[in-house]
C-alpha cells in the first residue's frame, strides 16, 4: 500500500538574492530562506524507490534559486513567483506552502527575520 499524499519538502533553502523596496536593500543584498512544501498525489516512490515516481526536491531547490535571482520589492511576489512556477511545472502538486524570510531585514530592531508565508491549494 502506498500513501495517498506525500509531502515533498525543501527547508530553509538559503540563499543571496537582492529583494526589497529601499534602494539600499537592492544595493547591499541579504541572505533568504526558503520553505517549499509540497503536497502531491499518487506517489508511488515509496513503493518504487524511483524519482520518475515522485517530486524531485533537486527540481524545488532550482525553482526557488531562479527565482530568487529575479528582483522584486515584495516578499509576497516573490514567493507567489515560485509557487505559480511550481504549479505550472508540477500537475501532481495538490497543495503547495512556500515561505521567504528575509535575515535581518532593515526595521530598526533586532530580529532574526521577516518575511511571509503563501499557501496554495489546486
Amino acid at each position: 500500500m502506498s500513501p495517498t499524499r506525500t509531502r515533498i519538502i525543501v527547508d530553509r533553502l538559503k540563499v543571496f538574492a537582492r529583494h526589497g523596496v529601499l534602494p539600499q536593500e537592492e544595493a547591499v543584498g541579504s541572505y533568504f530562506y526558503v520553505t517549499v512544501e509540497a503536497e502531491v498525489s499518487d506517489c508511488e516512490a515509496s513503493l518504487t524507490d524511483s524519482l520518475s515516481d515522485t517530486l524531485s526536491y533537486a527540481d524545488i531547490a532550482r525553482t526557488i534559486t531562479e527565482e530568487m535571482a529575479t528582483r522584486s520589492q515584495l516578499l509576497e511576489h516573490v514567493a507567489g513567483r515560485i509557487a505559480q512556477r511550481l504549479l505550472a511545472e508540477h500537475p501532481s502538486v495538490l497543495s503547495l506552502l512556500v515561505k521567504v524570510i528575509k535575515e535581518n531585514p532593515p526595521l530598526g530592531v533586532q530580529c532574526q527575520g521577516a518575511g511571509v508565508e503563501l499557501t496554495f491549494v489546486r
